[in-house]
């Protein structure tokens, strides 16, 4: 997959495959936070779950507001998991996005805060807010021909 703005972003097809099967195989909180991002639920933002960027595959991203969310689980808090954590938060914001972190237990215990802190950046970061796309067509009303 090829970003247009972005040509260089090539996404390997390893990369690729792990990403299908982190969203067939997601965790408890991310799958909690998937369903209040989903569909534009958050103040009309869009966003996507496991995106490849680099070698990386980020958990949600939200490419209005140039926004990664990611989410850490207990392994993240060890001496070399907060290492491994900068080394990656470092790559992807050097591709001009900002990430912000949140603890599974977090999204479990205080959902209403994690969502607050998302649509702040968001709002922060966005050029506009993104409209929902319009699901329904518009019903025409046909007019009848009269006769002379």
């Amino acid at each position: 997959m090829v970003d247009p703005e972005h040509p260089d972003w090539k996404v390997s097809v390893r990369l690729r495959t792990n990403a299908r099967a982190l969203r067939r195989n997601s965790a408890d909180a991310e799958r909690i936070l998937w369903s209040e991002l989903r569909g534009n639920r958050l103040n009309g933002a869009s966003f996507r779950r496991q995106v490849a960027i680099e070698n990386y595959i980020a958990d949600f991203i939200c490419h209005a507001a140039k926004l990664v969310i990611e989410l850490d689980g207990g392994q993240h808090f060890s001496d070399e998991g907060e290492r491994a954590d900068a080394r990656r938060s470092a790559v992807i914001e050097a591709k001009g996005f900002k990430v912000l972190r949140f603890g599974n237990h977090d999204v479990m215990t205080n959902r209403v805060g994690v969502l607050e802190t998302i649509a702040t950046a968001v709002a922060e970061r966005a050029p506009t807010p993104t409209l929902p796309r319009k699901r329904e067509r518009e019903q025409t009303v046909s007019v009848e021909k009269k006769q002379p």
